[in-house]
């Protein structure tokens, strides 16, 4: 093991608000989502896929932009529809600073 230190770009601690959901949308697909909510990403909320392991920083820009969903969470075009219908519901416009 290297004894060189590390160099980070960054490194803090927030408190964070996660809010896990199950559902079962049209397509008959089973979602088990973790959507996090922090101070970071402008806004965007964390949204992970329980089954796959797989996080996105999402915003509504994200669920606007065609095969976005399908391809990041490997899904079929109406399961992918279903998640976008839920996540429009918790994921807000995205807040730019100067």
């Amino acid at each position: 093991m290297s004894a060189e230190p590390l160099d980070f770009l960054s490194d803090f601690t927030e408190q964070t608000s996660t809010r896990f959901v199950t559902f079962i949308g049209e397509s008959m697909h089973r979602f088990d989502l973790a959507v996090t909510t922090t101070s970071r990403f402008y806004g965007k909320k964390l949204v992970t896929d329980l089954q796959s392991g797989l996080t996105a920083i999402l915003g509504q820009d994200d669920l606007e932009e065609e095969g976005y969903l399908e391809s990041f969470y490997r899904l079929e075009e109406d399961a992918a529809e279903d998640l976008r219908r839920f996540l429009a519901l918790v994921v807000g416009e995205a807040h730019f600073t100067d």
